[in-house]
């Protein structure tokens, strides 16, 4: 079966910053494999671009630059914001929390989430960085497709892969 939209894939990869020899990212070789449904926006689609038509047991090698992965790294989304933001309802402050390197999620007026990083703590306010961790890299891909099976009704209702394939109410 070719992967198509609304096949759940299953694949191992490895993903290295720039090319095949470079600094390892993250893989999934020695653990579980990544399962997803193609073409439901689950994934980037440069990523799933460069999987149409393969089949279980094809291998593949890419490479995603930043503009098809998640973009440049933008200076204005590293923004400082008052520590006032972050006064309780009794009106504390509480700092165990903002420590550079923590992840901070927000919300803005119109309810759209942001999530980024806390890179400073400063007395008046934190700096953090709303860019992807992956933004600005050029990403390179290499794994092979292990499986590829129709999602069922559930799966694509529920926009996610069932363990086993089995449909749940």
């Amino acid at each position: 079966m070719k992967i198509q939209k609304n096949q759940v894939v299953t694949l191992h990869y490895k993903l290295t910053e720039d090319d095949a020899s470079g600094e390892m990212i993250e893989q999934t070789y020695g653990s579980e494999p990544m399962t997803f449904i193609y073409g439901v926006g689950m994934m980037l689609p440069s990523f799933e671009g460069h999987l149409e038509d393969k089949i279980a047991s094809d291998t593949f090698s890419f490479t995603l630059t930043p503009e098809d992965a998640y973009g440049d790294y933008e200076d204005e989304a590293v923004v400082e914001i008052p520590m006032s933001n972050f006064t309780t309802e009794n009106g504390e402050i509480d700092r165990s929390k903002l420590v550079p390197g923590a992840p901070l999620s927000m919300q803005d007026q119109h309810g759209r989430s942001y999530s980024g990083v806390i890179q400073e703590v400063k007395t008046e306010g934190i700096v953090v960085d709303f860019n992807h961790p992956m933004s600005g890299h050029t990403l390179h891909f290499t794994g092979e497709i292990l499986e590829v099976r129709p999602a069922t009704p559930s799966e694509l209702s529920h926009g996610h892969v069932h363990p086993g394939g089995h449909d749940h109410d």
